[in-house]
């Protein structure tokens, strides 16, 4: 029987706007790039009345039963398109959890890329973005793997073949609840980015920008800031910024030698905290 084999890439926050509120759910505007570090998913069809999802690995503890690829295959069954086929599915989580890297939004985005290019299901563009979106706002984004644009009123722009940039992601030994840094959002901002185009991933204009929740996490964890605080001194990053709803911080670089040589510093002052040298892709 087949083993499929995919890899399931986190995702990392440029900057993150937050533009208003509709039917309960927050708007964002953000900018978004992959790096080179992945959970990797094993699929099989098995004999069965039920799919059988596992994790193993370094951050496979405290995952919900309900988690994404479970929320992925009740919708897909209840739409009645697995035709009744049921599969085992492994994943070894090598993305850290509530850290804003998006492994479980891009698990689930993956598996359903997965199951449309090897015609197990059949969806229209339409149907492909509404139960993305069921599952979580940023699922989308993991539909193409490429940097993209995620506007305010929900279009995404794809750009490939763009610069590469080093990468510092630091994630300290507590996470961020998405759901309780959003809780704690009070003002919104105007769009930031009026002509989406591929200059925008330059990282001296990526300076300029912010995460708006950035803030709210720093104020409730004050370890953040002093992570932030000590990443910014180190090997002259082009900026730092947190991703997503946090915990992790990500120092910018756009030399690999000084990525590597702040990293080294890094785990001689924060040993226990987690730490990955990597790239955009």
């Amino acid at each position: 029987m087949n083993i499929y084999k995919i890899k399931s890439y986190a995702k990392i926050n440029l900057s993150l706007n937050i533009t208003g509120k509709k039917s309960n759910l927050h708007q964002i505007e953000t900018i978004v790039a992959f790096v080179n570090l992945y959970d990797e998913i094993q699929i099989k069809i098995i004999n069965s009345k039920k799919n059988n999802i596992h994790f193993v690995g370094e951050f496979s503890k405290e995952i919900s039963k309900k988690n994404t690829i479970y929320r992925l295959l009740e919708i897909l069954e209840k739409l009645k398109i697995l035709n009744n086929v049921k599969f085992e599915i492994k994943v070894n989580k090598k993305i850290p959890n509530k850290a804003g890297l998006g492994g479980g939004s891009m698990n689930a985005a993956s598996i359903l890329k997965f199951l449309i290019e090897k015609r197990f299901i059949f969806l229209d563009k339409k149907q492909i973005m509404t139960i993305s979106r069921k599952i979580g706002s940023d699922v989308p984004l993991g539909l193409n793997l490429a940097n993209s644009i995620l506007t305010s009123n929900n279009d995404i722009k794809y750009y490939k073949k763009l610069k590469t940039f080093y990468t510092l992601i630091v994630k300290p030994d507590f996470g961020c609840s998405t759901k309780e840094i959003f809780s704690k959002v009070r003002k919104f901002h105007k769009p930031k980015i009026k002509n989406p185009n591929k200059k925008i991933f330059d990282l001296d204009y990526l300076k300029k920008l912010d995460n708006n929740l950035e803030e709210i996490a720093l104020s409730k964890y004050p370890k953040l800031k002093f992570i932030k605080l000590f990443l910014e001194a180190l090997n002259e990053p082009v900026f730092v910024r947190m991703t997503g709803s946090g915990s992790a911080i990500v120092a910018y670089f756009k030399s690999k030698k000084r990525c590597l040589s702040a990293k080294k510093k890094f785990n001689k002052k924060y040993k226990n905290y987690w730490c990955i040298a990597s790239k955009t892709i």
